[in-house]
């Protein structure tokens, strides 16, 4: 007798236009209660795959079949009702309804001949939550939330409509680590209960501690699909970029100036509720990264030093002048510059050009500068298109038709335009792929080789290890330990600086 997988996706191909977004690419979960990893670099093919496997998007060529059946997933709908569900990066759900009402949301919720049944709906949506071991409050709204919460919210409402199949697309992307575990024991919750799941995720971490099996995607083609033994993550990322791409991304930057006197220095900096008389310095060439769960300091201190957070006392200097942080004009006048972590909501206006973004530091100062002409500003952008190698179609393109990546060089790129003395990064890589992350990292580093001072906040402590001189680990808005990276520290040792409590 033969056996079927639950899923197999096979040879899809798709066009946009000229564009191959699928050439040959492939996927199955051989049975039910699987959790199966897919990865890929911006451009590989993933989104394109998501939609396709959601009925948001029909293949050109290909083949998809459920349980050994060939079927053709024509809409959403049409998804569902096979049992596929999807949640996706962008949440989808009524702020102002309580829990109840998003999981039951629409004609699922109980009726009665006197219209809803609150009660039955409420008890409906109870038994849901309990099944998948969530202890959320039915009649709480909604925006009352944490973000963890709300997708839990998204993944019991995909639940209520019988879904054996859930797709969650980069589901930790704007969670911290404690977030993130819970919705992970959500998770293993549904693959007991014999839910498969789709996981999508950069993160290499969740992938081998989540997944039984993977897919690969490059340039729309399946590149390496199998059980997750077969993998190790040096493996993943040389099928992800190629070897030799891999290589190609790989710069040495600078050495920190010490003769120098420091770009920055920060005495006895102190903020209510965020920071407690920290101090540090930053020499020019340097990368210097900081370290910290969630509510430690390190963002609030990249904000203050920024003058875009209220500073109670302390002193600054930038480039051995001092500087009194007030607001964030004041700041790129010292030079400054700040990449916040939300490139989306902070760092860029999606809806405007790419030219008008990566011009948009230089213009936004141009009363004193002069305004630059076209010839000037083209230049200046051809040079920062190539330097930072911004994979794009034009400059007047919208900045939201970029993938991650290259949005997160276009938020950095726009500050070259003034030679900042220091650039304050918080989460640099935050959503992008491993592809993408390692290009980001040659261009610190190339930008510190330079001269610039670079002071690096971020959750990932393999990006810290990786990429700063030193690292300074902040607890309860305290800079708690330093150390250089030569001396070789790992991440337990960080992990346990930032545990410290101190009163």
């Amino acid at each position: 007798m033969t056996e079927h997988s639950l899923l197999s996706l096979k040879n899809l191909a798709k066009r946009f236009g000229g564009v191959h977004a699928l050439r040959d690419a492939s996927m199955s979960i051989s049975a039910a209660g699987m959790v199966h990893g897919l990865i890929g670099a911006n451009g590989s093919g993933k989104s394109t795959l998501l939609g396709i496997l959601s009925g948001q998007t029909s293949p050109d060529e290909g083949e998809i079949s459920i349980d050994g059946r060939t079927v053709t997933l024509s809409s959403p709908t049409k998804a569902l009702s096979l049992g596929i569900a999807m949640v996706s990066q962008e949440t989808a759900y009524a702020p102002d309804l309580t829990v109840a009402e998003n999981v039951l949301m629409g004609r699922r919720l109980e009726r009665s001949m006197f219209g809803i049944d609150w009660r039955a709906s409420n008890e409906k949506a109870a038994r849901i939550l309990k099944d998948l071991e969530l202890e959320l409050d039915i009649d709480r709204l909604v925006r009352d939330l944490r973000p963890d919460q709300r997708q839990m919210v998204e993944i019991a409402r995909a639940i209520s409509m019988n879904a054996r199949i859930l797709v969650l697309d980069e589901p930790t992307s704007s969670l911290d680590g404690h977030e993130a575990q819970a919705l992970f024991e959500v998770v293993r919750s549904l693959k007991s209960q014999g839910v498969s799941v789709v996981l999508v995720s950069h993160r290499l971490d969740e992938l081998f501690d989540m997944c039984d099996s993977l897919t690969v995607l490059r340039d729309g083609v399946t590149v390496a699909e199998g059980p997750l033994d077969d993998f190790t993550p040096d493996a993943v990322i040389d099928a992800m970029i190629g070897r030799h791409r891999a290589q190609a991304v790989t710069r040495i930057g600078g050495t920190p100036r010490a003769d120098q006197p420091p770009a920055l220095v920060v005495e006895q900096l102190s903020s209510p509720r965020a920071l407690h008389e920290v101090s540090l310095s930053v020499r020019p060439g340097e990368i210097v990264g900081l370290a910290g769960q969630v509510g430690s300091g390190r963002s609030e201190l990249l904000e203050c030093i920024f003058g875009t957070r209220f500073v109670s006392s302390g002193d600054l200097a930038v480039g051995g002048t001092p500087h009194v942080p007030s607001n964030s004009a004041a700041a790129i006048r010292a030079g400054l510059a700040f990449v916040p972590p939300d490139r989306k909501g902070q760092g860029l206006v999606l809806s405007g050009s790419i030219r008008s973004n990566l011009m948009s530091v230089a213009m936004a100062d141009r009363a004193r500068l002069g305004m630059p002409s076209i010839k000037t500003e083209d230049g200046i952008i051809a040079d920062l298109v190539e330097r930072m190698s911004i994979r794009m179609h034009g400059v007047e393109d919208p900045v939201s038709t970029l993938s991650g990546g290259n949005q997160q060089k276009i938020a950095i790129g726009k500050w070259l335009t003034r030679s900042p003395r220091v650039i304050m990064l918080d989460e640099p890589t935050r959503g992008v792929d491993v592809a993408a992350k390692a290009e980001v990292h040659g261009l610190l580093r190339d930008i510190a080789a330079e001269g610039a001072a670079l002071l690096v906040s971020s959750s990932e402590l393999p990006e810290l290890l990786g990429l700063c001189d030193r690292i300074l680990v902040m607890a309860q808005g305290r800079i708690v330990a330093s150390a250089a990276t030569a001396d070789a520290p790992d991440e337990a040792t960080l992990i346990r600086y930032m545990t410290m409590v101190r009163a």
